[in-house]
């Protein structure tokens, strides 16, 4: 089972996720602002973490980034605000997953076993022995797909883990229609635990990343999408 710390400012909803989650056998630490929940995860190791966004001394989102500079913890935001702006500024500072309140304590249990079967699948994948590069626009564009790394007229870029996990299957299957359900499927797994607006607002972090090759991803209206390269 799992170590999850659970950082909110409201007592009550931290009580109510520790119930649910240590019925399911797993450890609970509380944290009631980003500022302690820092401190914690420089004291231990956490499985996974469950953050609330507005919060006093520090914001969830500033705490997700600090947190981002040493660990790859998963994070599942807690957030009243639901907007697509809301949830591109989390994916963009690392999140893994987001959760608006009110919100179902059975799904958030159910969102947490699906997030670290994700990580688990991907820890247990092993790495290609030979480094797979991939070149285009004459070298403007560079994918090391092996050492996780992306280049623009030189310059490294940097991503989110799930936009390189996205961008790198677009790459391998670069000028083939993809459906949004098969880019779910064979990006986030079949125990994917959302909807496709998800895909969506991944898409949009991918095109502000990549700059002027934003329209290699072709939209293709009623189906998906399509990497023309």
């Amino acid at each position: 089972m799992y170590h999850i710390l659970v950082v909110d400012d409201e007592s009550r909803i931290r009580s109510i996720i520790k119930k649910y989650a240590e019925f399911e056998g797993h450890t609970v630490t509380e944290a009631a602002d980003g500022m302690e929940a820092i401190r914690l995860c420089r004291l231990q190791k956490f499985d996974l973490i469950v953050m609330d966004i507005m919060m006093p001394e520090l914001d969830g989102f500033s705490a997700c980034r600090e947190i981002r500079k040493t660990s790859q913890v998963p994070i599942i935001v807690l957030s009243a605000r639901g907007e697509e702006y809301d949830k591109i500024n989390g994916f963009e500072v690392g999140i893994d997953d987001y959760v608006v309140k009110p919100f179902s304590p059975k799904e958030l249990m159910l969102r947490i076993e699906a997030v670290m079967k994700r990580m688990r699948r991907a820890s247990s994948e092993e790495p290609k022995k030979e480094n797979l590069v991939i070149t285009l626009d004459n070298g403007g564009l560079r994918a090391d797909v092996t050492a996780r790394l992306v280049f623009i007229d030189g310059e490294r870029i940097e991503m989110s883990p799930k936009e390189y996990d996205l961008f790198f299957y677009m790459l391998a299957n670069r000028n083939v229609a993809l459906s949004r359900e098969k880019l779910i499927s064979d990006v986030w797994g079949y125990d994917f635990f959302g909807d496709v607006r998800t895909l969506d607002t991944h898409i949009k972090l991918l095109r502000k990343s990549l700059g002027r090759y934003a329209r290699m991803i072709v939209t293709l209206r009623g189906v998906g999408y399509r990497f023309e390269g």
